[in-house]
């Protein structure tokens, strides 16, 4: 059944507009919301969820508002406001969006027209649709949200506005503001929603970590070296870790000084590193505990690149593989556990050898699970330092390394240097 069929039903049932539940329902599954989970949340807004209480429902707290509500009036304080362009319906549409807050907790926003708001506003939000994302509740300002600004200011214990630091970036973000020096950034065409277009992608760096951006509206300030200040990003997941995203409504000033950038990479517990989902430029330390399957001398798709196993490519079948060198080692550093994947060149310094190397020993073995034998010996109970890209999917946690080396000072070294910087 399609929307439009699906929409005509549910008007039918609630006895209301069928234009107006249409243009809710796409809303709702233009934000990947699941057919069904979106035709109920309408119900409920519409006074049809099934528990008799139908209309608006005032929430005394933000912590109040559940993802079974329908739609809620709540009084907040405006955290930040981000505004971006979105397809929607087949064209483009602009929304503002950020956090509201309030001293029991926050929740997202979108605002589909421009209420004028600004961060540090007092609002009282009625009839403000509730919708769930990502497990929580979202609020969304539409049409029939009445927003009225507040006299009185709402003491809330978050910081008014979006600056963040790039350690403290996650996922989902919006209404971002850094200051950053732009390490990398190349410019490239793209096939975008338009057809062709040209964009800047790169990494951002401050103090506390790095970030890959894209610039969908290229701006002349973002050029390798330069040290800015971004307002209005938005954040997307790309390869596993948080991406800043900069559009045409954002602004881009370039700082008269440096910003300053650590020459290491973010240094995190593994554990901590895998709770937040994906960090990029992370640096863990730990012992490798195993080489698994897979690592040594490998063969690859010549299409894909994918590992073959036995001439057999999951996507192309049977093909001729190509010898490539490569580590997978399970690193343990008491707080958890991540597969650091090693490339190529990271896998020859591992191995003491190159790939023909490699070639001739599996070849005088007759067996090529010989070469992660060699490696497994070498590494395996030793305590590394990695540096990489550490990504978090269904299959488990993975660190692409950029970096791998031994810990070559002592437990009993590195207690001595701790004592001393207490002392001081």
């Amino acid at each position: 059944m399609t929307v439009d069929e699906r929409a005509e039903e549910l008007a039918s049932d609630l006895g209301v507009d069928k234009e107006e539940v249409k243009e809710d329902l796409e809303n709702l599954v233009e934000y990947s919301v699941p057919i069904d989970e979106a035709v109920q949340s309408l119900r409920r807004k519409y006074g049809d969820g099934g528990d008799g209480s139908g209309g608006t429902r005032s929430k005394d707290s933000i912590d109040e508002i559940t993802t079974a509500d329908g739609n809620v009036t709540v009084t907040a304080r405006v955290l930040n406001v981000g505004k971006r362009s979105i397809r929607y319906q087949g064209s483009d549409q602009v929304i503002f969006e950020g956090v509201l807050a309030d001293a029991s907790g926050t929740i997202d926003y979108t605002a589909w027209q421009d209420f004028g708001l600004s961060p540090g506003d007092t609002i009282t939000a009625g009839n403000a649709g509730v919708r769930e994302w990502d497990g929580s509740p979202e609020l969304n300002l539409g049409e029939s949200t009445s927003v009225a600004f507040e006299e009185e200011t709402l003491e809330v214990p978050y910081e008014i506005g979006g600056d963040a630091e790039l350690v403290e970036i996650e996922t989902g973000d919006r209404g971002v503001d850094v200051e950053v020096r732009v390490s990398e950034v190349e410019r490239r065409t793209i096939d975008g929603r338009d057809g062709e277009t040209e964009i800047l992608s790169g990494v951002l760096a401050d103090e506390t970590a790095k970030l890959p951006f894209t610039d969908w509206d290229p701006h002349p300030e973002i050029e390798e070296g330069a040290s800015v200040r971004i307002e209005n990003t938005y954040v997307r997941e790309y390869r596993g870790v948080p991406s800043i995203n900069v559009s045409e409504f954002s602004t881009v000033e370039a700082l008269a000084d440096d910003v300053p950038v650590s020459e290491s990479g973010t240094r995190l517990p593994i554990r901590e590193a895998v709770e937040a989902g994906g960090v990029y430029d992370v640096e863990a330390v730990g012992h490798i505990i195993s080489i698994r399957d897979g690592s040594g001398l490998i063969q690859r798709c010549p299409e894909c690149g994918r590992v073959i196993q036995k001439g057999q490519c999951r996507t192309h079948g049977d093909v001729d593989g190509e010898d490539d060198l490569r580590v997978k080692a399970i690193l343990d550093d008491g707080t958890g556990t991540v597969t650091a994947v090693l490339d190529d060149e990271i896998t020859e310094q591992v191995y003491g050898g190159d790939l023909e190397d490699a070639r001739e020993q599996a070849r005088e073995a007759m067996d090529q699970t010989v070469v992660a034998d060699t490696i497994r010996e070498r590494v395996v109970g030793r305590e590394y330092r990695v540096r990489g890209h550490l990504s978090v999917d269904e299959y488990g946690a993975n660190l692409d390394a950029s970096g791998f080396a031994e810990v070559d000072d002592y437990p009993a070294d590195r207690a001595a240097d701790l004592l001393s910087e207490v002392d001081a």
